[in-house]
This record gives structure tokens, C-alpha cells and sequence, in this order.
């Protein structure tokens, strides 16, 4: 393995962009880290720039399969730390079998995704997109406008963590009747709150007006959402979308927006966001067909992952982040919950 000074631990950041630098930088004075920041994202292509790090930074759409860790290891990385809570995209039992922990971010201001979820609700139910757009150009009709008042109204939220009990509670507060799906249902909170528990995911769908997934992606949550359950909705119903994009399945939600079961759908992720979502495409072509044609709804409004985009959660994230690095020392542990090998 190749050696490394032990008072300063070097980190390859990739995928980083401004907030990320300036975030990292402010967490990390005294901690003896050396960032070392890359734009590009990190692949079994572009895995040789950690040469020379004991750990690794990483995002969401880093691709962290079993022939990119290979290439870490034997390069003498340490660490794959991610600075999100989902570790999807990584090949946990690899990076076990090569020795590699992976650390992540297992709490960061759950109400920064839970108010992105709302707004995105309350954008699509008063169609202020649609208006924002006509007023710039002079245009001041209300037809076409109406939304419905939530109060009143069910919600279903899918998913019970803390992001998920943050956004049953924001819509509690505007006097929804809240139902909740969750395999662990938290019965104190729920009865805390007024939420109501559901046996199943069939009758939370069935009977809310908002559904709201807050859910990891695993094998079991794939497709959430597809023609399956899509059915099973109410017509006219609104879904929002801010945990992973693979929760949905994008052929079966077009079909349904052509049919007009839906009354409106907000996504802040989707599931082939990779290489699209956070870059700027503005000055090319949009190769994503489905994509593409998700974005020529008027009742749809995508946001490019940002939900967890506040200052307060990228100050927690690199707090936990520049945490992690540092238990490479003696400076520090690793923060509790945060280990996944």
C-alpha cells in the first residue's frame, strides 16, 4: 500500500462544484486535510485521479462499482466518503471485500428536502410556475390557474425518517389529514402529530389526494411508482418525488400525465439524472428522450436534486464529511450511524 504522512490526510473531492468547495474548506481549518477538488464525476474511467489519497469524497451519481473500487484500493485509498445519506450507487460488498470503508452523511437538516417537497406541492397546486411565466410577459389572465385548497385534503407520505416525518408535519400544519406508510411505523410521532399509519402502500394510494415518497432505494422500493400503482391513485392526484429517482418509473408516469390521471407531479430526482443533473446543458441537446418529454408537461415541475441545497445542510454535510476524514488520524471517529462497511 502506498504511504501516506499520518498528521495530514489528503482527500480526492469529486463532482464537486462551488458550494462544495466553500462548505468543505470552512468545516475542515485545523482537521490536516489536503482537498484536492475535481470537477468530473468519479468512474472506474477517472478513478486514477485519487492517486496518492487515502480517501475518497463522493456524490450521488459517482459511480462506485466493483472495477472502480479495485482501482481505489490498489491505489492505496482508505475511504469512500460520501457526503449524502444514500449509498446506492456504491458496491457495498466490494468495497467490504477490498477493505474500503464507506462513511456517510446519515443526518443533515431533514427539514432543507421536507420544505423543497412542499414547495414543490404548493408550485404545482397554484400553478405559480405557469403564472411566474405569463407575468413576465405581460400576460395576466388567471385562466387555466386553479389549484384546490389543501386543507382538508389527504397526503400520504411513503417513508417514516426523518425526512419523511418532517414533511408529514409541515403538511399537518396546514391542516391535511396525513396518512403514513412505513414498515417500522414510528407509532409515538404518529400519534404526536395526528398521522395516521396504513397497513399497506395500496391503501395509503388509493386514499390521498398528495402522495409524497420518502423512501431509500433498495430492491424492494424500486419502482414505487409504476403502471401497477399508478392505478391504484386517485385521478387527479399530485406526486412528489425528492428521495431517489428509481422510486418511479418514468414510461408508466408519462403514460399517465398523457392520460390525464395526474394532476401534477414534482420531481427533484430521476432515475438517469446521472450526467445531466447538476451540469449545464443549456447550450446543447437534451439526449434523454424521456426526460425530454417529461419536461413538455405544464403540470410537471423538475428541480435538478437540490432539495437538500441550504446552507444549513451543506454546513452539516461537510461537518460530517471533514468528521469522517479525520478518523484516518487521531484527530477524530467517526460519527455515529455513519459507517456502511
Amino acid at each position: 500500500m502506498i504511504g501516506h504522512p499520518a498528521s495530514v490526510v489528503t482527500a480526492a473531492v469529486f463532482d464537486t462544484k462551488p458550494y462544495d468547495r466553500e462548505a468543505l474548506q470552512r468545516a475542515s481549518a485545523n482537521h490536516g486535510i489536503e482537498w484536492r477538488f475535481l470537477d468530473f464525476r468519479l468512474t472506474k474511467d477517472t478513478a486514477s485521479a485519487a492517486k496518492n489519497a487515502r480517501a475518497v469524497c463522493v456524490f450521488v451519481n459517482d459511480e462506485l462499482n466493483r472495477p472502480c473500487l479495485e482501482l481505489l484500493a490498489a491505489q492505496g485509498v482508505e475511504l469512500v466518503a460520501l457526503r449524502c445519506t444514500g449509498f446506492n450507487n456504491v458496491d457495498v460488498d466490494s468495497a467490504k471485500q477490498l477493505k474500503l470503508t464507506v462513511s456517510r452523511v446519515p443526518v443533515y437538516s431533514p427539514y432543507a428536502v421536507a420544505e423543497h417537497a412542499v414547495a414543490l406541492l404548493l408550485t404545482l397546486n397554484r400553478k405559480i410556475h405557469r403564472a411566474f411565466n405569463r407575468v413576465r410577459e405581460l400576460n395576466f389572465s388567471l385562466n387555466g390557474l386553479v389549484g384546490f385548497d389543501l386543507y382538508a385534503k389527504t397526503a400520504g407520505i411513503v417513508g417514516t425518517g426523518k425526512i419523511g416525518r418532517a414533511t408529514g408535519q409541515i403538511l399537518r400544519g396546514f391542516g391535511m389529514q396525513v396518512l403514513a406508510y412505513d414498515p417500522l411505523p414510528d407509532d409515538e410521532w404518529a400519534k404526536q402529530t395526528g398521522v395516521e399509519y396504513v397497513e399497506a402502500p395500496s391503501i395509503l394510494l388509493r386514499n390521498s389526494d398528495v402522495i409524497s415518497l420518502h423512501t431509500p432505494l433498495t430492491p424492494e422500493t424500486r419502482y414505487t411508482i409504476r403502471a401497477e400503482t399508478i392505478e391504484l391513485m386517485r385521478p387527479g392526484s399530485i406526486l412528489i418525488n425528492v428521495s431517489r429517482g428509481a422510486l418511479v418509473n418514468t414510461k408508466a408516469l408519462i403514460q399517465a400525465l398523457k392520460s390525464g390521471r395526474l394532476a401534477g407531479v414534482g420531481l427533484d430526482v430521476y432515475e438517469e439524472e446521472e450526467g445531466i443533473f447538476f451540469e449545464d446543458l443549456s447550450g446543447g441537446v437534451l439526449h434523454d428522450d424521456e426526460l425530454a418529454r417529461l419536461l413538455t408537461f405544464p403540470n410537471v415541475l423538475i428541480t435538478s436534486h437540490q432539495a437538500f441545497l441550504t446552507g444549513e445542510a451543506l454546513t452539516q454535510i461537510a461537518s460530517t464529511t471533514v468528521a469522517n476524514i479525520s478518523a484516518l488520524t487521531s484527530q477524530g471517529s467517526f460519527v455515529e450511524g455513519s459507517v456502511v462497511t
